[in-house]
């Protein structure tokens, strides 16, 4: 795998073997930030890390930092091989437990929040419960798979952009209040 764009532009990352994470595609990551855009400064959420790709793509792209969260052990060594191969310690920050688990215990708040659950296992009730950690003005992207119609509902939220790729779409929300 491969950081895209940005300062980190080009740089290699590794994945975890196995079927269990099934990292985004490069193709629906560019058109992710390129329909963000300027994400300069941000701080993001990226709940359902699994290789830490989006995490590490928006560093590059200029966030300012990024919470990883990721519950699979092998996804958790290789995503922190990942934050140390791209010398990004002090920038991104591994939380080694499920989402839901996380949340409960948290108090912060975020910019941005990139949620990329596995297709197989669709949380609706963790999705719709992380909205609450964006921040008024801040964006939730979610990627959702295109054959799935029913979708979370963020109350707080007004839906931006929906692109489709392939198997999958991406949705942009801003939060309102």
């Amino acid at each position: 795998m491969r950081v895209i764009a940005g300062t980190l532009g080009g740089r290699l990352f590794n994945s975890p073997r196995g079927h269990r994470t099934h990292p985004m595609s490069d193709k629906m990551r560019g058109a992710l930030f390129n329909m963000l855009g300027d994400i300069d400064d941000y701080t993001v959420l990226d709940a359902f890390s699994g290789t830490g790709a989006l995490a590490f793509e928006a560093i590059s792209r200029g966030a300012a930092s990024a919470l990883a969260i990721e519950q699979d052990r092998n996804a958790q060594r290789t995503l922190a091989e990942n934050i140390d191969l791209l010398g990004l310690g002090s920038q991104v920050r591994l939380i080694k437990a499920g989402a839901g688990s996380w949340l409960r215990r948290s108090r912060e708040s975020f910019d941005l929040i990139l949620l990329d659950p596995p297709y197989d296992d669709l949380q609706y009730d963790l999705i719709e419960s992380l909205a609450s950690v964006c921040k008024v003005g801040g964006r939730l992207v979610l990627s959702w798979p295109g054959k799935q119609e029913i979708l979370p509902r963020f109350g707080k939220f007004e839906l931006l952009s929906n692109k489709s790729y392939g198997d999958g779409s991406l949705r942009v929300y801003e939060r309102k209040v």
